[in-house]
């Protein structure tokens, strides 16, 4: 048994950039065929699909909204009729806005939710009749360290956060008994281009409260999708896992 996923056919949404791609190139490393769902950065979104491609692995690049369950539909199934299957769904896309909630807008709220949450269950009500009809495959939802606690000024975030972990649990309930496993990761601070907004005091600030004493990288968060993606962690579901280097 090893972390080989030759063969395997995973789509993940937010793939091209940020924790997405870091995910992407684990996978891609792991010899798995991958399918890259990205929303509006069709430059980045190619040139990712070039690195991969690098290094040795079949990939396509879809672009739609995750938060319209018309496109998701489409594409997926436009995804299943190409690959002949998908064998795990990592559901990464997401977005955030940082803003005490006073000064939130039911806009604010219907993007975050509508890519965050709704996101997943598009994608999800597209996937697991096909999963269910194999008897076989792995569900990888991203949440945050804030679905676990909450953030202040990130208060709809951290709620579209909590409910990506309570899905996850109650979804993992349901289709266990088909072999379907469905767990989530937990980020804390990772190097992303999302924290560009910090500044260099705060980020101090922030490494001084993480007992490792670093920010994550996007390929901690990759290599533990591709553990939850194989058979190592084939006992494995309906779990919140958090990679925050303790923080919390």
């Amino acid at each position: 048994m090893d972390l080989n996923l030759n063969g395997k056919v995973v789509l993940i949404t937010g793939g091209t950039r940020g924790i997405g791609k870091g995910i992407a190139l684990e996978f891609a490393k792991a010899g798995a065929i991958l399918a890259l769902n990205y929303r509006s950065n069709h430059k980045e979104a190619k040139a990712t699909l070039e690195e991969i491609k690098a290094l040795g692995c079949y990939a396509r690049i879809f672009n739609w909204d995750v938060g319209s369950y018309k496109d998701s539909e489409e594409n997926i199934n436009k995804i299943i009729k190409e690959y002949g299957k998908i064998d795990v769904l990592i559901n990464n896309a997401g977005i955030s806005k940082v803003n005490l909630f006073m000064d939130s807008s039911e806009d604010d709220w219907d993007d975050i939710m509508n890519t965050n949450l709704k996101g997943i269950f598009n994608c999800c009500r597209q996937v697991v009749p096909h999963m269910v009809s194999n008897q076989i495959g792995s569900i990888i939802n991203i949440s945050s360290m804030w679905g676990n606690v909450g953030a202040s000024c990130e208060v709809i975030y951290s709620a579209s956060k909590g409910g990506i972990n309570a899905f996850t649990k109650a979804l993992a309930k349901e289709l266990g008994p088909s072999g379907i496993r469905v767990n989530a990761i937990s980020p804390g601070v990772i190097n992303t281009c999302m924290n560009n907004w910090l500044s260099d005091e705060e980020k101090e600030g922030l490494v001084e409260e993480i007992p490792l004493c670093k920010f994550g990288e996007c390929e901690d968060i990759g290599n533990t999708a591709v553990f939850l993606a194989s058979d190592y962690s084939k006992y494995i579901t309906g779990q919140i896992i958090t990679v925050d280097g303790g923080m919390l």
